[in-house]
């Protein structure tokens, strides 16, 4: 099944939404090339990073993962440590 026809699917189950599906696909089908645009610390990392603005639009972070096809699980992998890592270092 490709990612759209698992993410057709799974969200048609009540209580499965867009996030629930990309974490599924990247933890448990292991597909590497799935950016997780819900997850806040995803998002906030890369605004960080490229020093957006908090009010950046959705789309302008879709149009930066672009860049990470196909391997965009892995940076959104990288994009966790580094925002947990941040959360350390701020305590």
């Amino acid at each position: 099944m490709s990612n759209d026809e698992a993410r057709e699917t799974l969200v048609n189950l009540k209580g499965i939404g867009n996030w629930t599906v990309d974490v599924y696909l990247m933890f448990t089908l292991q597909r590497t090339d799935i950016f997780p645009i819900g997850d806040l610390a995803a998002v906030n990392a890369v605004k960080r990073l490229k020093q957006l603005p908090k009010s950046a639009a959705k789309e302008k972070i879709l149009e930066i993962s672009e860049k990470w096809k196909p391997f965009r699980s892995v940076a959104s992998m990288m994009l966790w440590h580094y925002y947990l890592s941040n959360l350390k270092t701020k305590q």
